[in-house]
């Protein structure tokens, strides 16, 4: 979790510039005459929750928030029975092309509404997403990302204590993890990310308010078959009855490596992180094991949930899945080995996936039975975190976002 160090005075005119840059972009005349009425007054939320202070670039984001989706004139009504798709990003734009082609074939999109949750502000992503015109598009960036925030927290401040420093002798500032290391900021934005969009999905905008179907959850590395969409309108459906202690639905398997079993059955396992999707009902669940979430001693915002979250709720957390997969994880990068620099994953995004025909239709069934499947390995109650979160400051800000759209 070593910190980058460069130049400050370097580093700082190259933020400027690139905010220069940002600001003209963020700036449409459209956002004059197309923005929602925000849910929440920013001053009095500010002050109530004592964030972090906001620099130009985090306002401006915030404010880019409110605008409407793009593609109305296209598609100007939503299906009554559509699943919102939220796909969340980092900065890993071969990846977001491969995703974002597999989407434009998948049968039923233009019926819904696509959220793109940014995890701060990268103008090759921004285009990307603006270039979609196969359904209507809501972008939707990470005010208080760690990302543009390049010389105060959440991002690195000067002060800030780094790797395994003694912050008495030294005198700087932070916590260090159960393993004695200070916080990266590269590394906990994925969980900040994570915790601000679902907060956002689901209590801080116009355009899911009243949702109370599933909303579905795919990343930039997740490549989606055509029958998605349609398979997973079914196992909603189906979830009620069919299985009635399934927590979700998902596209794929818990075990990115499989493909599923190929059986004549639906499958119930333990929720995976690929093409998970829950209702509002689940949303309110996890929203009250805050605390467990902000202050469990671990980076990755998955594993928090398996290990402290999930086995909170008091009984097994069981999500419905069909036999053959719907979504496959094909990425190479992690989020944290960044796209830059000493250390960087190098990886055009090239993927070879096979889509056979019978990806292409609803190949699930609702007179099949439903296998559960038991005692899977994995990330349990009792494992203890890969740390990574161990600063207040952190799990402060965590903890805020669960309170912004409170009313």
């Amino acid at each position: 979790m070593a910190a980058n160090c460069k130049n400050p005075r370097s580093k700082a005119g190259a933020y400027r510039r690139f905010l220069s840059i940002v600001l003209v972009t963020l700036s449409p005349s459209e956002s004059s005459v197309n923005v929602l009425s925000p849910r929440y007054n920013n001053s009095d939320y500010r002050l109530i929750l004592n964030l972090p202070k906001q620099s130009e670039l985090s306002i401006q984001l915030e404010k880019r928030n409110q605008l409407r989706p793009r593609n109305t004139d296209l598609y100007p009504k939503l299906a009554q029975n559509h699943i919102t798709i939220v796909l969340y990003v980092h900065n890993r734009p071969q990846y977001l092309k491969v995703v974002v082609e597999s989407l434009s074939k998948v049968v039923g999109i233009s019926e819904t509404l696509l959220i793109v949750s940014h995890d701060g502000y990268f103008e090759e992503m921004n285009k990307i997403v603006e270039g979609i015109k196969f359904c209507q598009v809501k972008q939707i960036f990470a005010p208080f990302s760690p990302h543009i925030f390049p010389d105060s927290f959440p991002g690195v401040s000067p002060n800030d204590c780094k790797d395994k420093d003694d912050a008495a002798k030294k005198h700087c500032v932070g916590n260090p993890d159960q393993y004695g290391n200070h916080r990266s900021p590269k590394i906990v934005s994925l969980k900040h990310h994570w915790w601000w969009m679902m907060n956002t999905v689901w209590d801080g905008l116009k355009e899911t308010e009243g949702h109370t179907g599933h909303i579905l959850f795919i990343e930039e590395d997740h490549f989606i078959f055509p029958n998605a969409y349609r398979n997973l309108q079914k196992l909603a459906a189906w979830k009620p009855k069919k299985c009635p202690d399934c927590y979700a639905a998902n596209l794929a398997p818990s075990d990115v490596n499989s493909r599923g079993e190929n059986w004549d059955s639906l499958i119930a396992e333990r929720m995976g992180n690929v093409g998970y999707s829950f209702n509002r009902t689940i949303w309110r669940k996890i929203h009250m094991k805050t605390r467990e979430f902000c202050l469990f001693d671990e980076y990755n915002w998955d594993i928090t949930m398996w290990a402290t979250v999930y086995p909170s709720f008091g009984r097994p957390v069981y999500t419905l899945r069909g036999p053959k997969t719907s979504a496959v994880h094909f990425g190479k990068c992690g989020l944290h080995q960044g796209q830059g620099g000493r250390g960087a994953c190098i990886d055009n995004g090239a993927v070879n996936i096979a889509v056979e025909d019978v990806d292409k239709v609803v190949n699930i069934n609702s007179k099949w039975e439903v296998q559960f499947s038991e005692n899977q390995p994995g990330y349990k109650a009792g494992f203890k975190g890969w740390g990574g979160w161990g600063d207040e400051r952190d799990r402060a800000l965590c903890l805020k976002f669960a309170e912004m759209y409170k009313h």
